[in-house]
């Protein structure tokens, strides 16, 4: 199945404003089996920007698409360009209060799993384990020739080099990690081939357009038939790849909760959607059910 480019979504119906009891979602934790769905939005408090959020950047900023990036060797020169300059703000974000309680949740025993749309691997720095990364990471580098893989640091030291003293202004950075540069400021920007055979890199991420693995999304598929309560946290479900585990879950009869400040693409599905900022929300949470979370200092990242 193909992840489709959908940048937007609007409601064909009114949908509820959201509630701000956080009851239920105490309650389906407490009783354990929770299966973690997260988005963009729980990494806004790193400084990440979400796609669809107020202020999201899918108003200035289309994402690259696989079709344009295998296809077009400008369109590639482009985006590494972007994407170069915005890892170095990108990696190095921090996990937030968000990420940190959901891996206090996990080790109390009280999750099932965690899959994460996001790239930027923050649940795994705050100590979450056995994350499943729906859409891959930005952290790792494969070819697409030969299918090496290698860690992003390398690349950027490569690119640091063939590119010495490229260092513009970006008038902001995205969930994707791409930054937002004019053609000018990408100006003769030189790419890398892969070391191991001189094929395309590409980051490991399921870019807009192209399949997310089918092993993985039957991975997931199993995760949510194994849980017993699906918590979405942060995302609009805007995007297929993360909408088909809240209907298959409502399907199979799994509750579905949904913590996200706007209306989500899954409302109709859910059994109630909580309008909170989700650092706070989540820490309530853990001081409700009496889980310590680590805080920012305890956390090497």
């Amino acid at each position: 199945m193909r992840m489709r480019p959908t940048l937007s979504w609007t409601p064909t119906e009114e949908l509820s404003p959201g509630t701000t009891d956080l009851e239920p979602v105490a309650d389906a934790l407490s009783s354990g089996g929770v299966l973690v769905l997260s988005g963009a939005g729980i990494s806004t408090e790193s400084g990440i920007p979400d796609y669809r959020g107020e202020g999201g950047s899918l108003s200035r900023h289309t994402p690259m698409t696989y079709q344009d990036f295998t296809a077009d060797a400008q369109a590639r020169r482009r985006y590494w360009a972007r994407s170069h300059l915005g890892w170095r703000t990108f990696g190095r974000a921090r996990p937030n209060d968000g990420h940190r309680a959901v891996a206090a949740f996990e080790r109390h025993g009280m999750l099932s799993g965690v899959i994460t749309q996001n790239v930027d691997g923050l649940h795994q720095a705050a100590g979450s384990e056995g994350v499943v990364e729906l859409h891959g990471n930005l952290g790792r580098v494969v070819c697409l020739s030969c299918g090496t893989l290698s860690p992003r640091r390398e690349l950027a030291r490569r690119l640091e080099e063939a590119n010495e003293g490229f260092a513009p202004v970006a008038a902001a950075i995205n969930p994707d990690g791409d930054a937002d540069l004019t053609d000018e400021q990408v100006g003769d920007f030189r790419v890398v081939p892969c070391t191991v055979c001189g094929g395309v890199l590409k980051p490991d991420v399921v870019f807009f357009g192209e399949a997310v693995p089918p092993e993985r999304v039957e991975h997931c598929r199993a995760l949510v038939r194994e849980a017993s309560t699906l918590l979405v946290l942060g995302s609009s479900l805007t995007v297929m790849s993360g909408l088909r585990f809240v209907r298959q879950a409502a399907q199979a009869g799994r509750p579905v909760l949904i913590v996200n400040r706007d209306p989500t693409r899954g409302d109709r599905h859910a059994v109630t959607r909580i309008a909170l900022p989700l650092g706070a929300a989540l820490t309530t949470l853990a001081g409700r059910l009496g889980i310590p979370v680590d805080d920012g200092d305890a956390q090497t990242g």
